[in-house]
C-alpha cells in the first residue's frame, strides 16, 4: 500500500513518499510534457498552470513503476530517492 507522508507543498518543490521512496517534483524545472502522468496517472496530474502535481488522491504502484515514471522527465524535474538516501532518479 502506498504511504502519503511529508508532503510538503512549496512555491516550487512538492514532496511525497510514495512505495517507500522520496518523489519530488521540481516545478520551476518542469514543462509540462505530460511523460510522468502517462506512465503514473494513479500517481501524477498536470494541473491549470500546465505543471505537474501529484494527485489529491493517490493509487496504488510499485516501485518500478514509480522510478519509470519519474524517470521519463526530459528535464529532470522529478527525483526519486530509496529507502537509504540514495538518489536513483535523475540517473547520474
Amino acid at each position: 500500500m502506498n504511504e502519503r507522508q511529508n508532503l510538503r507543498i512549496g512555491r516550487t518543490l512538492m514532496e511525497m513518499t510514495i512505495a517507500n521512496h522520496i518523489v519530488r517534483i521540481d516545478r520551476d524545472q518542469c514543462i509540462g510534457s505530460g511523460n510522468c502522468v502517462k506512465v503514473a496517472p494513479q500517481i501524477f496530474e498536470i494541473d491549470e498552470d500546465n505543471l505537474v502535481r501529484f494527485r489529491e488522491e493517490i493509487g496504488s504502484i510499485t516501485a518500478e513503476q514509480l522510478i519509470e515514471a519519474c524517470d521519463v522527465c526530459p528535464v529532470d524535474a522529478l527525483s526519486v530517492i530509496d529507502a537509504t538516501g540514495q538518489q536513483i532518479v535523475p540517473r547520474s
